[in-house]
C-alpha cells in the first residue's frame, strides 16, 4: 500500500497540455469518473481508496440550467422557461425522447425568456482553491443540448429541415456559454473549461463532416477562442467514433480531447496521426476491462494507454472512458489507480 501522493502542480499540468514537456509522472484525472455513491455499502471503501491516489486537479461543477426544473432562488433559470414544469407523461419516457420545444414556432418565446447567464448560483459548488489546476465543467453543449430540448429524432431531422432555427438556438447557447467561460475565469479562477457532446456511435459519427462544419465548428471555435483569450485551456468529451472530427477540433484550437473510446477507434492510429497536436485524456475501457476484467487485465489496459499515447513533450492525461460504477470490483479500481501511478511514474523515469 502506498501513502497519499502529492498532486502535480497546475504549472506541470499546463506544460503537459501545451506540449512543453512531460511531468514527473503521467497526470491522473481518474477520480472524476468514479461515482462512489453508486457502490452502495462499498462507498466508504471507494472513498478511502481514492484518497490514497492523486487527482491532479479540481473539477468544479457549473450549475447549468435544467430543461424543465428551476432552482428555488430563480424560477426563470431553466431552458424551457415557461409556467409549467415537465409534463407528467414526459417523466416516464426515455431522456432522449422528452421534448421541451414541440415546434420551432415556440423558439421565439424560448429565446425571449432564456436563462440569465449571470445567475448568482452558477458556481455554488465551488470548493476552496487548494492550488491545483482548476476545471469548470458541464455536460450537454450543443448537440446534446439540442436533442434534450427537441428530442433525438426531431433533432437529427432539424439539421435538414430547420437549419435556420438550429443556428438561432446555437447562437443563443453560445452567448450564454461565453458569459459562463468569463465568469469561470474571474469568479473561481478556472484554468480550463470542460464540456462535451457525444457525437459518435460505436462505428461512426452521428452526422457528416459537412454538417459538423456548418452547425458546430463555428460555435465551438468561439468557445475555444474565448477560453484562450482568458488564458484557459479547453477540454472536450465526446464518446463514440469521432475520428472524422478530430482534425477539425485541432484546427480550431481544442486543447484536450477525451476519451478516444476503446473499441470504437484505433488508439494507435489516433496517437500516430494526432498525438502531437492535441492532448489526449485517454479513457480506460469501462465497457469491458474495468468492470469485468481481471486485475492483470486492468494493469495491461493502463500500460497500453500509456505506451500508446506517451510523448516526451507531454500531451497525455489518464482517465476512464466514462463512469466507473457499482459493477467495478474494488480490486480492479485499485489496480487501475495503482498502475496509473506506478507505471506512469516509471515511464517518465525510463
Amino acid at each position: 500500500m502506498i501513502k497519499p501522493i502529492k498532486p502535480l502542480t497546475k504549472e506541470e499540468i499546463a506544460y503537459v497540455i501545451d506540449g512543453c514537456g512531460a511531468a514527473s509522472r503521467v497526470p491522473m484525472f481518474i477520480h472524476f469518473w468514479v461515482h462512489p455513491e453508486s457502490f452502495g455499502d462499498r462507498k466508504t471503501a471507494v472513498l478511502d481508496l481514492l484518497s490514497r491516489y492523486p487527482q491532479d486537479g479540481q473539477i468544479i461543477w457549473v450549475n447549468i440550467p435544467e430543461t424543465f426544473e428551476s432552482p428555488p432562488d430563480d424560477p426563470d433559470y431553466r431552458w424551457a422557461n415557461r409556467s409549467a414544469s415537465m409534463p407528467q407523461e414526459e417523466k416516464s419516457i426515455a431522456l432522449d425522447s422528452q421534448i421541451a420545444i414541440n415546434d420551432w414556432s415556440e423558439l421565439d418565446d424560448i429565446i425571449e425568456h432564456f436563462p440569465n447567464p449571470h445567475y448568482p448560483g452558477m458556481f455554488q459548488n465551488n470548493p476552496p482553491n487548494d492550488g491545483r489546476y482548476r476545471i469548470a465543467w458541464w455536460w450537454f453543449c450543443f448537440f446534446e443540448r439540442h436533442w434534450s430540448l427537441r428530442g433525438m429524432s426531431n433533432a437529427l431531422m432539424d439539421y435538414y429541415i430547420a437549419p435556420e432555427q438550429v443556428h438561432r438556438l446555437f447562437r443563443k447557447l453560445t452567448d450564454f456559454y461565453l458569459v459562463l467561460i468569463e465568469r469561470a475565469k474571474f469568479e473561481i479562477g478556472a484554468d480550463a473549461i470542460l464540456t462535451g457532446d457525444d457525437l459518435g456511435t460505436q462505428r461512426s459519427t452521428f452526422f457528416s463532416l459537412e454538417f459538423f462544419r456548418e452547425f458546430f465548428k463555428p460555435y465551438y471555435k468561439e468557445l475555444f477562442d474565448r477560453a484562450h483569450e482568458l488564458g484557459m485551456h479547453f477540454w472536450f468529451h465526446s464518446c463514440g467514433n469521432v475520428e472524422t472530427f478530430i482534425p477539425e477540433w485541432i484546427e480550431i484550437g481544442l486543447d484536450v480531447l477525451h476519451p478516444i473510446q476503446r473499441h470504437a477507434m484505433d488508439a494507435v492510429r489516433i496517437a500516430n496521426l494526432y498525438g502531437g497536436n492535441i492532448t489526449i485524456w485517454a479513457g480506460a475501457d469501462v465497457q469491458q476491462v474495468i468492470p469485468f476484467g481481471t486485475t492483470e487485465d486492468v494493469r495491461k489496459e493502463v500500460r497500453y494507454l500509456i505506451d500508446t499515447y506517451y510523448r516526451p513533450d507531454g500531451k497525455l492525461i489518464l482517465g476512464a472512458g466514462n463512469g466507473i460504477n457499482e459493477d467495478c470490483p474494488l480490486e480492479n479500481l485499485e489496480a487501475f489507480l495503482h498502475e496509473s501511478y506506478v507505471y506512469g511514474s516509471k515511464k517518465m523515469s525510463g
